[in-house]
């Protein structure tokens, strides 16, 4: 892969990139290396009665906590305590077990099921948290997600993101398709199919829309498609290059990159395609804008300096918008993304013959590579910042993987087929009313 081929300086790369794949769409497959400094110790006993469900519970809640790489699985080992009164503690202290999950699932009229769970500390001999709901059995993995989440955040402090969705492009043959699927990779859709290239997923922070960049008309143009009805709207279709969306934190606009005006620019426009406003102004490429997370700021790459590198400006047209660089380290550093803290930001830096994720520290400008791999691209960070979703190639082919945000765990996810680009993990989901 020669350095020059990139998308910084031509989406012609993405023609280069996807070679052909097969025909078939799969479930992405999940190999997990390595794991954090310190693991927590937790016992999922299969929750009573969910055998006879079209979908169990504990296999995908401890899937989760184990994807995580911050948990140790222990093995129940023949125990199977339904509820608290049920429990002998010093079994599970000579087990190994930290944490206790137990729970049941009761089968309902009308293809309801109803589930109740207990968190238990297994030192302390307490419980830690206590759950239950009703729902139809087509969404039982939708609500073990929800008790992974719960059971992550009251053993870390931290707010799990295992009910999130991922968006992603998949090539097969001539086809390329934009998929959503759950952030565990199971439950994809597409959301459109053309057999022209489909690039830069971005999602509303509402996570109710898309923007993206299809060249079905034979040129970029940047679309807003709303998922649940599938209506979607030109939102940038100027004269030249329509590309590179970014949403505002509140939603309301798009960070663009047009040659509308000669070169490469970052302008704003409102979500719905009107109001274009001017923000970038150099002779060079401005590209991959992302926002602050309170919106006062946009980072960018930009080869104003003669190599490509990231830059911040000001959002605001009363603040002055010079450009501050802030990579220095390499001749090679693109497409960032900032935390969700706005603490820092991810990227990819060319470094040691390869392209890696990386993450750089905005106070101290400290910067940390967190993969080896010899070409990654598009990171995106996880809603809590804990983990950066990347894409990579694996024998040729592209395949998507995932990274904690200090390194400690690495995940590849791919699928059986197809050659798979371009991912953005959405936000937070909210709850459904």
């Amino acid at each position: 892969m020669q350095v020059r081929l990139c998308r910084f300086y031509s989406y012609a790369v993405v023609l280069f990139l996807w070679l052909a794949g097969a025909n078939a769409y799969a479930t992405l497959n999940i190999e997990i290396f390595g794991g954090g400094a310190t693991q927590i110790p937790i016992a999922i006993v299969p929750f009573a009665a969910e055998e006879k469900l079209s979908q169990s519970i504990t296999p995908v809640v401890a899937a989760d906590l184990q994807r995580s790489g911050l948990f140790r699985l222990v093995d129940p080992a023949g125990l199977r305590p339904h509820e608290p009164v049920e429990v002998s503690y010093p079994d599970w202290v000579n087990r190994g077990a930290g944490a206790l999950v137990i729970g049941s699932t009761t089968t309902l009229a009308g293809g309801q099921v109803a589930i109740r769970f207990q968190l238990l500390d297994v030192a302390k001999q307490e419980q830690l948290a206590s759950y239950a709901e009703t729902v139809p059995a087509e969404q039982l993995r939708a609500a073990a997600h929800r008790i992974a989440d719960m059971i992550y955040e009251k053993l870390t402090g931290d707010v799990g993101v295992f009910s999130t969705r991922i968006a992603y492009v998949v090539k097969q043959g001539k086809k390329y398709s934009l998929q959503v699927a759950d952030a565990d990779g199971y439950n994809s859709q597409p959301v459109i199919e053309y057999t022209e290239p489909i690039i830069s997923p971005s999602w509303s922070p509402d996570g109710t829309k898309l923007a993206y960049v299809s060249f079905e008309n034979k040129k970029p143009v940047v679309y807003v498609q709303t998922l649940a009805t599938r209506a979607r709207k030109a939102v940038a279709n100027f004269r030249g290059s329509n590309s590179a969306p970014a949403w505002s934190p509140d939603g309301s606009k798009l960070a663009v990159v047009l040659s509308l005006m000669g070169g490469s620019q970052i302008f704003l426009i409102n979500a719905d395609g009107g109001g274009l406003q001017r923000l970038s102004q150099s002779s060079g490429i401005d590209t991959e804008p992302s926002f602050s997370p309170d919106g006062r700021y946009i980072i960018f790459t930009s080869d104003r300096g003669g190599s490509p590198q990231i830059y911040r400006m000001p959002v605001a047209e009363s603040a002055s918008r010079s450009a501050e660089r802030l990579t220095f380290e390499g001749s090679y550093n693109v497409s960032p993304r900032y935390s969700p803290d706005g603490k820092s930001f991810t990227f990819i830096h060319r470094g040691g013959g390869g392209f890696n994720v990386a993450i750089q520290d905005l106070a101290t400008r400290q910067v940390h590579l967190l993969t080896d791999s010899r070409f990654d691209e598009s990171p995106s960070f996880a809603p809590n910042g804990r983990i950066i979703l990347y894409a990579t190639e694996i024998k040729g082919r592209g395949i998507l993987s995932a990274v904690s945000s200090d390194g400690r765990t690495r995940q590849q996810l791919s699928t059986q087929a197809g050659d798979m680009r371009e991912p953005a993990w959405g936000p937070m989901r909210r709850p459904q009313n």
